[in-house]
């Protein structure tokens, strides 16, 4: 199927507006607020991770007044419990007839949703982090026997701080995959600071976030339509074996354990699809397959135990690993 070319301008102008107005809240980290969209395009989930106060909640929160969609947030805590985000079962008296006790209702819990702002994911024990497997890779959530699908759009916009602060615990290496991204947030310029400074304090008391400006502007609708649209950008045999070949590099690179699996490849072609509908083309070029990779590959790799006792970064070595990956002429 052909895109229409005035459909493709269309769409890359929508994608462009909303940046501008995820934009009104964010100060600087353009690529940051890019990978989202290409996220949200590609309707993958996101991880976003750096060290507190560098604005990981603000970009879910903006992002997600800047969509008229419904939007939960779960606060992720060391007691939380799996179905305070599934939902559970409750015993209703008034549904029973005389003779009996009640029946069983199913309460649904903030997953039900479209977007779903899990902050602080690694506060949370394993156990409850994986109650997002199945509605991360299959949208939908089985209760009590019965598989209730999820509406869609479906994203899940979880944030997360270094493993190295405390109170935190590790993510399964299984929900991590489920992860199309993992951003990293670092810190900002001495102009962006600034800047963040004033927008923050200036006509403002405590610390209020500053959405006031950020107003909806893609529905769900809009957000089915680009998602389908970008599932018919063109992407050549050659860039898919590009792809494929920068997957299976990561599995014997030196400093490396254990390598990105088939899912890697999956989503670097997802994600390039996606980054050439936001720049207005209907194909995707090797460039759009190499600029994703790390975000697509940093949580899919483990460093071997001597890389991690010389201080070897895994952004580090996949960079050098890349490098080595020859890209095709089209």
């Amino acid at each position: 199927m052909q895109i229409n070319p005035t459909d493709l301008t269309r769409a890359a102008g929508i994608l462009s507006t909303l940046r501008d107005e995820v934009g009104k809240a964010v100060v600087g980290q353009r690529e940051v607020v890019d990978q989202t969209l290409v996220a949200l395009v590609a309707s993958g989930h996101v991880l976003i991770e750096g060290v507190p106060g560098l604005g990981k909640t603000l970009l879910a929160r903006a992002l997600a007044k800047a969509l008229s969609l419904n939007v939960a947030r779960v606060q992720f805590t060391p007691d939380l419990m799996p179905s305070d985000i599934t939902g559970h079962a409750v015993l209703d008296r008034t549904q029973g007839d005389g003779g009996s006790i009640g029946t069983l209702r199913v309460l649904r819990g903030p997953v039900f949703t479209n977007l779903l702002l899990a902050d602080e994911i690694n506060r949370a024990p394993a156990k409850t982090q994986s109650a997002l497997l199945e509605v991360m890779q299959e949208y939908q959530v089985t209760l009590e026997g019965q598989t209730m699908p999820l509406a869609r759009p479906f994203m899940v916009l979880a944030t997360q701080n270094p493993l190295e602060t405390e109170g935190t615990y590790p993510l399964p290496e299984a929900q991590l995959d489920r992860f199309l991204f993992k951003i990293d947030v670092g810190y900002p310029s001495p102009a962006e600071e600034a800047a963040i400074v004033v927008r923050t304090t200036a006509a403002q008391s405590g610390d209020q976030l500053p959405l006031a400006g950020v107003t909806a502007r893609l529905d769900e609708r809009n957000v089915l339509a680009l998602q389908k649209m970008a599932s018919f950008v063109h992407v050549d045999e050659r860039v898919v074996d590009f792809a494929v070949r920068i997957t299976r590099a990561t599995r014997d690179w030196p400093g490396i354990a254990n390598g990105a699996g088939s899912r890697g490849a999956i989503a670097l072609v997802r994600a390039a699809r996606a980054a050439a509908l936001l720049d207005a083309r209907d194909f995707v070029t090797p460039d759009d397959v190499k600029r994703f990779a790390l975000p697509v590959l940093r949580h899919r790799v483990l460093l071997s135990p001597d890389a991690q006792l010389e201080g070897r970064r895994t952004d580090e070595l996949l960079a050098t690993m890349l490098d080595s990956v020859e890209a095709p002429r089209l």
